[in-house]
């Protein structure tokens, strides 16, 4: 009995470990062949007319929608970082973990992590470019991508901190280290990791996102002079593109050098967070 039990288990294992690598080797064919797709197709049109600083519509610049995309991401996250982790280090750090507010906020962020992006891209156009009257702007798109990406900065980060040993805010207790230099000098350095993995995360979303954008900041192909001027983003730029027909070709080149902005972000910012827990 216990031989087929043994027998039987052995197969129930063959079969999750077959499809765990099912599932590793398809995510990674649909990846290589995505990057190998839009490689092949965009990098021979990555050329000089791209980067020209005003859009027309012979060269169709996407240098305007390149500043857009690094202005409305570092305004964005110039918001989420502090909002997230603080709230974050509150619901892991001061408040009761069982306790109703903990539970609502932890219930919150899960159910807006799983709404569409056009119903953040309706609340952003009903209330801040009407209700506000900021119409399409820069700042309407940051404050909406800012309510969009905040869940999964709370969410990731409140996972790191959960993970950091018990023991090393016991022993910075036991040394008198104050609560407050206890969480920036040992817990949140600790955590940087997760934290990382959440900035990353809402770096992918803002680069990515169109519907919500579309709806606020707007798409007029220019850089916007300030907070309250229009403009679209690379993700938008390269929609604008392939849905004329015209300049295919362009769009891929677009995607091509989205790639390349996304990956320099992520870099930027495990730079960044590894210089601060040194």
């Amino acid at each position: 009995m216990s031989k087929r039990r043994g027998e039987r288990r052995g197969v129930y294992e063959w079969i999750v470990q077959a499809a765990v690598w099912l599932g590793i080797a398809l995510t990674m064919g649909v990846l290589v062949y995505l990057l190998v797709h839009i490689l092949w197709n965009g990098i021979p049109f990555v050329t000089a007319d791209l980067f020209a600083y005003k859009y027309n519509t012979s060269n169709v610049s996407l240098f305007p929608a390149l500043i857009t995309t690094i202005y409305l991401t570092v305004g964005t996250l110039l918001l989420a970082i502090p909002l997230g982790v603080g709230t974050a280090v509150y619901m892991t750090e001061y408040a009761q973990r069982d306790s109703w507010l903990v539970k609502w906020v932890r219930m919150a962020s899960e159910t807006l992590a799983g709404i569409p992006s056009i119903v953040y891209g309706l609340f952003g156009f009903l209330f801040f470019v009407i209700f506000l009257q900021l119409g399409y702007s820069l700042i309407s798109g940051i404050l909406t991508m800012t309510i969009l990406v905040l869940p999964f900065v709370i969410k990731t980060t409140e996972e790191a901190l959960l993970t950091v040993p018990t023991g090393l805010r016991e022993g910075s207790y036991g040394l008198g280290v104050g609560k407050r230099d206890t969480i920036l000098k040992i817990i949140l350095p600790v955590a940087g990791r997760g934290i990382v993995a959440g900035v990353i995360l809402a770096i992918g979303r803002i680069v990515g996102e169109t519907v919500a954008l579309m709806y606020t900041i707007g798409t007029v192909p220019e850089i916007p002079g300030n907070l309250m001027h229009s403009g679209r983003t690379m993700a938008i730029h390269m929609y604008a593109l392939s849905s004329e027909g015209i300049h295919t070709d362009k769009a891929y080149a677009t995607g091509v050098i989205l790639i390349v902005v996304v990956v320099l972000m992520n870099e930027i910012s495990s730079l960044v967070m590894n210089k601060w827990r040194k």
